[in-house]
């Protein structure tokens, strides 16, 4: 996956979106990050000079004063809207591997200090993600096969179709509220459904 933006809402500045794409393809991943995470990730994407070194320049200057390397990073698991990640690291041999575990923002952020790979699960691009054509129209993305269908929609496609309504039903204050509660208990996956829901009533 390739970072091809991150904008912050018209409706509430606090929050950012960051935008994942498939490489070589037109299925994308949108992530809800907060403003540390969001300026950590620009920060680095336009190597911007700081002063002094934040959180995750910090890991980076330990990582390579020990001679630790991010070989690639994994999206793999979406659970009730919380996306799960993990570093893949090794030493400079490449004989030793180790797994961490990070949140998302997290983890993105170092994989671009370290011009490690971002990888994503094909099915939460399946459940999060959408496609976009030539012609910048959103598609929802189906599972190819019915055996996935039975295996990963049955209840979430009702699940995401009770959501998308329970929203609509909602004043902006409310929808402000559920976002921030959304992020605050890492559930990106619903705060990036409730942030178009906002911006979709603002544009």
């Amino acid at each position: 996956m390739n970072i091809i933006g991150i904008s912050s809402g018209q409706s509430n500045q606090n929050n950012y979106l960051l935008l994942l794409e498939e490489l070589n393809g037109n299925r994308r991943l949108p992530i809800v990050i907060g403003t540390f995470e969001a300026k950590s990730i620009a920060i680095a994407l336009e190597k911007v000079k700081i002063q002094r070194p934040i959180s995750h320049d910090l890991f980076k200057n330990f990582a390579d004063a020990f001679h630790i390397l991010v070989k690639e990073v994994l999206i793999y698991n979406l659970v009730e809207g919380v996306f799960y990640s993990k570093l893949i690291c090794t030493d400079v041999s490449g004989e030793i591997e180790h797994e961490i575990d990070a949140r998302t923002s997290d983890a993105i952020a170092i994989a671009v200090r370290f011009d490690a790979p971002i990888y994503v699960y094909e099915f939460i691009l399946k459940e999060a993600g959408y496609i976009v054509d030539e012609n910048d129209n959103i598609t929802p993305i189906q599972p190819s096969s019915e055996e996935e269908k039975s295996e990963h929609v049955s209840t979430e496609e009702k699940t995401s179709s009770d959501t998308a309504e329970t929203l609509k039903s909602l004043s902006l204050e409310e929808l402000h509220q559920k976002l921030q509660k959304a992020i605050s208990e890492e559930k990106y996956e619903l705060a990036a459904k409730i942030h178009q829901e906002i911006e979709r009533r603002i544009s």
